[in-house]
């Protein structure tokens, strides 16, 4: 247990802020299992429409520190690669 003032605030704030960071993982989470789920579903055209607020969820993880740019950017390509798959496999 902390026994300084400033070491109990420092406390404080790292619950709060792991609070914060819980829920917009799941957030993140949550957006990136729908999409996927979709995905193998092969609802291509629901996919391509939350293909993009799953983009702007991602984004917005990095932005919060939640996830690495580079991770990130491999999510996003990923699941694009899946959607242009389906999309080819929907053509032929």
């Amino acid at each position: 247990m902390a026994n300084h003032y400033s070491a109990l605030e420092h406390q404080r704030q790292s619950v709060r802020r792991e609070l914060v960071n819980r829920r917009n993982k799941g957030f993140l989470r949550s957006s990136l299992r729908q999409i996927r789920e979709i995905l193998a579903n092969g609802d291509i055209e629901q996919a391509s429409k939350l293909v993009s607020q799953v983009n702007s969820r991602v984004d917005k993880a990095v932005s919060k520190k939640i996830l690495h740019k580079n991770a990130a950017s491999r999510l996003k390509s990923r699941l694009m690669a899946r959607l242009n798959a389906l999309g080819k496999a929907k053509a032929a």
